[in-house]
Order: structure tokens, then C-alpha cells, then sequence
């Protein structure tokens, strides 16, 4: 599924509703016609949007695929929607049977903030040296104790996990950060791209991201940015699950042509 996250308190569902979570559940069980409980492959926070969320429900209930994708999409608020489904075995799990997450953060360059965009990317005011959030970005390729990166609230059981992809592309005033890892701790994502653009400021030097991986700290690293422009965009299985490549999809090329231009 995808969906915009602006309007959303995050995708876990919450006793006041207002979630990602709360929605979906809603619009299964208009088709399932009994109360439906999902599983993410990731809780997305606040304002995080997804281009390939992968979730697993059970129910005994017998409907055509296309119910469970066009039927459901009917009950659902315009900015989530539901892009395939398929019938798995009991022992499949959403989350835990998930290898990797797949993370991207869409970053606009230019001196004035976002109208269009507001909410699809992150802003930055700064001209920033991709080259050098490019050396600093490969300090944090393998497997670390990311505490430096980790909210206060995280409720992860360890912070090491193994990053193994951490790209970053400029495509005129777009800049993209692309991130894969086994798994990603509570902010993560957006604290790790805030002391990249540090670094690409010039606030501070490449070897501070070493520096801060090191030190273990959060009070060390950046403060955690926004969370506009950040989609969760895909998720890795094996490939016994027949679920194919789980990567973005629509979101290809929805914020820039191929020149740049926003």
C-alpha cells in the first residue's frame, strides 16, 4: 500500500484514531464484514509517507483478490491506497519475516520553502556538497551500534543494525538519499540525513560522521529533521514468499522529470 502521511499521527493506530493503521483496518472491515487487526512491515512516525507499506491481516473470510484492492480503496481516504493483495501461508509475517527495509528521503535545494511539494519533501535552504555527504555516508555502510541515531523513545531491543546501502543523488535542486538495512531504528532515518547536511553545509567537517557513530551519543549527532519528504519504500523477503521485488513503485519519478525540475 502507499499512502501520504501529512494528515496522519503515524501509522500505529492510536486510542484518539487519526492513523494510518486506524484507516485500513476501517476499510477491511467494511469488505471482511468483521473487525480486521493489521501487522506493518514498518510503524512509520508522524508526517512519513510510504510508497511500498506491506501489511498482513488474518480472516477467515473468502473474498475475490480484487476486493481486498479495489473494494477496500473505496472505503479509503484519498491519500492511502491499497496496491495489490495476495493470499500467503499462516506463517507469514509482515514484520518479522521481512530481511530489509528500504528507505528514501527526498530532499528540495533552493532558498524558498515548498508550496506544491509541502509535505513530499524535506527543505533545505543551504546549497550542500553532495560529494561530501557522499564520504560521509559511507562511514555508516555495515553493521553498527547506531545509539548516536536513535530516539530517546526508540523501543528497539539493540541498537546495532547493519546499513547496506546508503546513496545519495542530486537531480537538480532534488537531492535523494536512498537507505537499506535490516532494520532502522526509531528516527533513524532523519537523523542520520540532518548531520549529512551538516556535513554538506559546511557546518561541519566529513569526519564528524565517524566521529558521531563512534561516540554513541545522540546529543552528538544533528537534531532530527523533518519528517516531509521521508517514504518508506520498500521491503526484502525471501524469495519463498513469492512477493516479488517490494520497491517503490509510483512514487518513480513523481517528484522531479529527469532533468531535475521540480
Amino acid at each position: 500500500m502507499e499512502y501520504l502521511g501529512r494528515r496522519y499521527a503515524g501509522w500505529q493506530s492510536q486510542p484518539g484514531g487519526g492513523t494510518i493503521q486506524d484507516a485500513l483496518e476501517y476499510a477491511l472491515a467494511q469488505i471482511a464484514g468483521e473487525t480486521i487487526r493489521v501487522v506493518a512491515a514498518g510503524r512509520t512516525d508522524a508526517g512519513v509517507n510510504a510508497t511500498m507499506q506491506v501489511v498482513h491481516f488474518d480472516t477467515q473470510v473468502s473474498r475475490p483478490i480484487t476486493a481486498w484492492i479495489r473494494g477496500v480503496n473505496r472505503f479509503l481516504p484519498d491519500d492511502i491506497a491499497v496496491l495489490w493483495a495476495k493470499q500467503v501461508g499462516d506463517d507469514f509475517h509482515a514484520r518479522f519475516c521481512a530481511t530489509a527495509r528500504r528507505y528514501r528521503y527526498v530532499l528540495l535545494m533552493r532558498p524558498v520553502r515548498p508550496a506544491l511539494l509541502r509535505g513530499s519533501v524535506g527543505w533545505c535552504h543551504n546549497l550542500l556538497d553532495v560529494n561530501d555527504m557522499q564520504e560521509a555516508a559511507r562511514q555508516l555502510i555495515g553493521e553498527h551500534d547506531f545509539s548516536a541515531f536513535r530516539a530517546a523513545e526508540c523501543q528497539a531491543k539493540s541498537p546495532v543494525k547493519h546499513l547496506y546501502q546508503l546513496d545519495i543523488h542530486q537531480h537538480g535542486a532534488l537531492i535523494q538519499f536512498d537507505l537499506c538495512a535490516n532494520a532502522f531504528l526509531h528516527h533513524m532515518v532523519r537523523n542520520i540525513v540532518g548531520c549529512l547536511i551538516q556535513i554538506g553545509a559546511g557546518r561541519q567537517p566529513v569526519a564528524w560522521m565517524g566521529e558521531v557513530l563512534a561516540g554513541r551519543d545522540r546529543k552528538l549527532a544533528a537534531p532530527t529533521f523533518s519528517p516531509d519528504g521521508l517514504y518508506l519504500s520498500g521491503v526484502d523477503y525471501e524469495p519463498k514468499w513469492g512477493l516479488g521485488q517490494l520497491s517503490i513503485s509510483s512514487a518513480e519519478g513523481l517528484l522531479c522529470d529527469d532533468k531535475g525540475r521540480v
